[in-house]
């Protein structure tokens, strides 16, 4: 791969070399798709393209995009860049309060309104007099339209290029610790690891004649955007399927049948439980131990997932329980960990064949560095490392060691073979009355595992011992009203603690579980748009209710 060439040259070359190739399928609704080549793609880009330009913005001018993911956010991303811009995405879920500080805080000069659910309540968040574009998917508004601007804009033409220092984009982080901060990314460091990404998933598929890939986990996070969006960007043998809905989302991947699928701990999990719901977990694992027949089974489980076709499915964004990566391989999909962050444009880590574990987040990608500290917080160099963040050089020095290594804030241990394992974050250690350091991430994966939990919270500051916040299994919930289930989950989750506990050491060990009165949600504020649990939030919800647990007798405590 030529050194000096960028993501913008690839999708030139694509243009060029593929016209009539399929690029993206975008579903419209009640079973239709419209099919995007590469032509199209481009034709529409470079429309839009020309009409920002004629904006006449300053030079790196932040566009805002607000939309689900579909096939215009893709166009619209290439059209901001090749008028000279720099992009901003928004969450499609953030409340008006998010998305008016992300708006003003990079000073967008305009905003793409694409797909959205709430975006009535959404729009008062956005500046008075920002300019709007609607999305053809987006909710009826009296914007101009995408289409409309398309249609009476003639194409910019040529290969309008970038400077490898330009910003590309800044990625506003899901904020589960605060104030969300602006990743700024430039067009060498976005293009380095989007070529590290295409040749590790090459390495592990071969050259298939077409990579089918799903896109649905939001591409205003840096996951989806770096190995989804700017990696078939960079690789063009690689044909991108939209959802459409939550509700038509098993027909979307059935649609689809990727042969790569990505996607975070809280969706296996939940796929996983769909499949308990149509078979006992007992019963399954029975019929996977049988030769030639467990093969058998292991392969309709997957095809009812719509992954029969899966060379290779990733999970990334947060810690994933070992248990649930060996269930998936049992079934026979390739399921492997990986570990990056927003500050490296998701290029950091990745199991390989030979050298993986269950609990392990892989080793370095090409061209990655890593090093453990004195005080164990993981340091990484990646040629995906972002420039700063926007407006905070304060933030941007405090991250980065006098050589040049990023401070992940999490703390890991490596083995002699580089294999990594995150043993938590340096700043969700907390200590109990006991005077030792807890961290929570790996209790939480242990719970995680049993199929009647869904999320775990782990806690206890300054208390006499920890304690487990879970949230139940979706499809559990309704059913607790029942005594005899209710009782029964009593006893799962007793029994659970006492499993728990044994693993772990006496200042550890979890006094009690508590059976959260509602799931968290994005939508309730306790997860963040990535579906992390923001720990804080939750945390102070409960604060008022800790010494009555504590006072009660008893291993589970439903509130």
């Amino acid at each position: 791969m030529a050194k000096n060439k960028l993501i913008l040259d690839y999708v030139y070359d694509h243009e060029a070399s593929q016209p009539d190739k399929v690029y993206l399928t975008q579903p419209l609704g009640q079973g239709k798709v419209t099919d995007y080549t590469w032509k199209q793609t481009l034709d529409q880009s470079r429309r839009m393209a020309a009409y920002l330009k004629s904006r006449n913005f300053e030079p790196g001018a932040r566009i805002a995009i607000l939309s689900k993911n579909c096939a215009h956010f893709f166009m619209a991303e290439l059209a901001i860049w090749m008028a000279g811009y720099t992009t901003v995405a928004i969450f499609p879920t953030e409340t008006a309060e998010t998305v008016n500080y992300v708006l003003e805080h990079s000073e967008a000069s305009l905003l793409f309104v694409g797909k959205l659910d709430t975006w009535n309540q959404q729009e008062p968040g956005v500046p008075a007099g920002l300019p709007r574009i609607a999305f053809p998917l987006a909710p009826r508004t009296d914007y101009d339209t995408w289409d409309s601007i398309a249609s009476r804009t003639e194409p910019m033409g040529g290969r309008p290029a970038r400077a490898p220092d330009d910003t590309a984009m800044i990625i506003y982080t899901s904020g589960s610790t605060g104030q969300p901060k602006g990743v700024m990314h430039c067009f060498e460091n976005i293009t380095r690891a989007s070529e590290g990404i295409t040749a590790d998933i090459k390495s592990r598929v071969g050259n298939l004649p077409e990579n089918r890939i799903m896109s649905y986990l939001p591409l205003a996070h840096v996951f989806e955007r770096a190995w989804v969006e700017s990696a078939s960007l960079v690789d063009g043998n690689t044909h991108v399927y939209f959802a459409e809905t939550l509700d038509t989302f098993l027909a979307d991947l059935n649609r689809a049948r990727p042969t790569t699928f990505i996607s975070v701990p809280r969706l296996w999990l939940k796929f996983q439980q769909g499949v308990f719901t149509k078979m006992p977990p007992k019963k399954l694992d029975r019929l996977l131990s049988i030769p030639i027949l467990g093969r058998i089974v292991g392969r309709k489980v997957l095809k009812g997932l719509g992954l029969d076709q899966a060379l290779l499915a990733g999970s990334g964004s947060a810690p994933i329980p070992a248990d649930l990566i060996a269930w998936y391989r049992r079934l026979g999909l390739n399921l492997i960990e990986g570990y990056a962050m927003t500050e490296d444009f998701a290029y950091s880590h990745n199991s390989t064949e030979a050298i993986n574990e269950p609990g392990c987040v892989g080793v370095p990608l090409a061209g990655v560095k890593v090093r453990i500290s004195d005080e164990g917080e993981i340091l990484i160099k990646s040629p995906g490392a972002m420039t700063g963040y926007f407006k905070r050089p304060d933030l941007t020095a405090e991250a980065f060691t006098d050589d040049g290594y990023f401070r992940t804030g999490d703390r890991g241990e490596r083995r002699k073979d580089g294999l990594l394992k995150i043993t938590g974050r340096v700043k969700e250690l907390f200590k109990t009355a006991k005077g030792k350091y807890v961290a929570p991430a790996p209790i939480e994966n242990m719970i995680n595992a049993h199929p009647m939990v869904e999320l775990t919270l782990v806690s206890g500051v300054g208390q006499v011992a920890a304690y487990a916040m879970v949230v139940l299994a979706e499809d559990l919930r309704p059913k607790v009203k029942d005594p005899a289930v209710k009782a029964k989950v009593d006893a799962e989750l007793s029994q659970l603690l006492k499993e728990v506990n044994k693993q772990l050491a006496d200042y550890e060990k979890l006094q009690m579980i508590v059976v959260a009165p509602e799931p968290w949600t994005v939508e309730n504020g306790y997860l963040t748009p990535t579906m992390k649990i923001r720990r804080a939030r939750i945390e102070s919800a409960v604060e008022p209710q800790l010494d009555a647990w504590y006072g009660k007798k008893g291993a589970v405590h439903w509130v």
